[in-house]
């Protein structure tokens, strides 16, 4: 169970400590120095001690030995506070999958693994570029949090205290030091380091979600072949077709692992999908259909590997036709952009003054976040993995499995990542190096449909998120949206939301349904921080 952390580092101030470990969950005191404090919600001994030395991690991985800050977070992928007598560093994992939030007050740097400790500490002040990103691209952007004060330390970041000065380090992971140039390794070979991946798991009793996609099938498989205590369950993405609980009845079966389906209510919808928003913490319109699988995992006993970053590692996944054939950087930053963007809905959902400044700043937002990517030779699939898997996707385990139960994720182990990575996008391309390496773990598992290549549904079924509950429920959100920043929909938008919860119907398509999750998203937040947010005056 991962821990929930928050404490601070430079020159304290016990007032503010004190009310920071106050406003969260009960906490214990794992380091107390007079520049560094840190506090834990289950016990959290360092994983190094030696006289004034001393190094704390709390992600998925604990480290085994001490080394320098970069090292620990890209070979185990998790934030830490290291120490001595020189200088206090907290710095981040090398994607930044586990969060670190901070605020800056004085000469001191105060942190938590959750944002709503934290504005105990500052005025709540909401930030429309980070709203902007949220609402287009589903997810933030760089250090961007729905609030001005606080911030989120990005993937290979670390705040440092020395010689009475706060100052922040920025340093290239591996993967970016070093390019990982085509090795032509062999989709054998992959199978094989993730038999070595799994290792680490041996002896653990494990939980694979299988769905109809390549990614999940691939860890079963490989997980069985090793003779891993494993099961699979599968819940509806309520994307409309329930295909991936077909197909993975189908994939199971030929694995002999036991199988579970784990059911969803319509008239749940609602409480669900503001539960997730609240534990999210506002950051994306995601993941509300993962609840309940998320709260049976809790319960399971077994460690949830996860598949997330096998897209944008192995199958090229959001990397379009046009940023493939881009021939400068702002053709190929804009296209990669775009696939990560919410295409157009069937009508105008924001007003032309929201829209106009939204495409703007989010463009300025996405160059600076992909920045250092930029001229790599695996600059595109490193664009979705550090922005829209680590902001947006990796939140489904490692905020809604996690804390409470812990989860693996296979591909981003450094040898996986690495070789996987150095595998040419040209390789890649729809799919086939992905298919030779599923032939290679197990050929009959490979030669089953897959949601990767079936398009069409085998059948259709109704959506949890457009049902009466979810109508009724997103209406409210929109007429508070309406009613507090009314400049922010279009003309057509107002008149749906005076037409009633059953106007919503008309939004049937894949990015309809997702502006209006946005909207609804950003309209609960309104809602729960109404008497703390004074000034939502907008920008546009």
């Amino acid at each position: 169970m991962r821990p929930y952390v928050c404490g601070a580092l430079g020159r304290i101030d016990p007032a503010l400590i004190g009310k920071l470990t106050a406003a969260g969950p009960r906490v214990r005191p794992a380091l107390q120095t007079e520049e560094a404090a840190l506090f834990s919600s289950a016990p959290l001994p360092p994983y190094h001690r030696d006289g004034d030395s001393y190094a704390f991690a709390w992600g998925e991985r604990r480290p085994k030995t001490a080394d320098d800050w970069i090292t620990v977070a890209e070979t185990y992928e998790t934030p830490g506070l290291i120490g001595d007598a020189d200088r206090v560093t907290l710095h981040t994992g090398g994607l930044g999958l586990v969060d670190v939030y901070y605020v800056r007050q004085g000469d001191a740097v105060y942190f938590s693994s959750l944002i709503q400790p934290l504005l105990t500490l500052v005025p709540i002040e909401i930030d429309w570029s980070a709203w902007a990103s949220i609402l287009q691209v589903t997810f933030p952007l760089g250090e961007a949090t729905p609030y001005t004060e606080v911030k989120r330390l990005p993937g290979a970041s670390a705040l440092v205290f020395r010689h009475g000065v706060l100052t922040t380090e920025r340093r290239l992971p591996r993967w970016l030091r070093t390019e990982p140039y085509e090795a032509w390794i062999s989709p054998h070979e992959i199978v094989e380091l993730l038999h070595k991946v799994y290792e680490d798991y041996d002896g653990r009793r494990l939980l694979v979600p299988v769905s109809g996609g390549y990614d999940s099938r691939l860890l079963a498989s490989v997980a069985k072949a090793r003779g891993a205590d494993v099961e699979s369950w599968t819940t509806s993405p309520d994307d409309g077709t329930d295909t991936d609980i077909a197909f993975a009845r189908a994939i199971t079966r030929e694995l002999g692992i036991p199988h579970r389906v784990i059911t969803q209510d319509a008239a749940d919808y609602p409480a669900d999908a503001a539960e997730v928003a609240r534990r999210l913490e506002y950051l994306t319109p995601h993941h509300a259909w993962y609840a309940p699988f998320a709260k049976e995992v809790h319960g399971s006993g077994r460690i949830l590997v996860d598949g997330l970053a096998g897209g944008p590692l192995l199958k090229n996944f959001m990397v379009s036709g046009a940023a493939l054939e881009a021939r400068t950087q702002a053709e190929r930053s804009q296209a990669v952009l775009d696939s990560l963007s919410l295409g157009q809905p069937s009508q105008p959902f924001l007003s032309k003054a929201a829209a106009q400044w939204m495409d703007e700043i989010v463009r300025e937002q996405f160059t600076a976040a992909t920045s250092m990517l930029h001229g790599h030779r695996a600059e595109l699939p490193l664009s979705v993995l550090h922005t829209r898997t680590v902001r947006g996707i990796a939140r489904s385990a490692v905020n809604l499995v996690g804390p409470e139960a812990s989860f693996a994720a296979p591909f981003i182990h450094p040898e996986f990542f690495d070789a996987a990575l150095s595998v040419g996008v040209a390789r890649k391309d729809k799919g086939r190096f992905y298919r030779e390496v599923l032939y290679a773990a197990n050929p009959r598992v490979a030669a089953l449909p897959s949601t990767n290549v079936v398009k069409q549904p085998l059948q259709r079924v109704p959506l949890r998120s457009t049902a009466a509950p979810a109508r009724n429920y997103s209406h409210r959100m929109l007429e508070t949206v309406v009613s507090k920043v009314p400049g922010l929909l279009s003309d057509e938008m107002h008149e749906v939301v005076a037409a009633g919860p059953d106007a919503l119907t008309r939004f049937n398509g894949w990015n309809d349904r997702f502006w209006v999750r946005g909207l609804v998203l950003f309209g609960l937040w309104l809602s729960d921080v109404e008497n703390d947010v004074s000034d939502l005056t907008p920008p546009f």
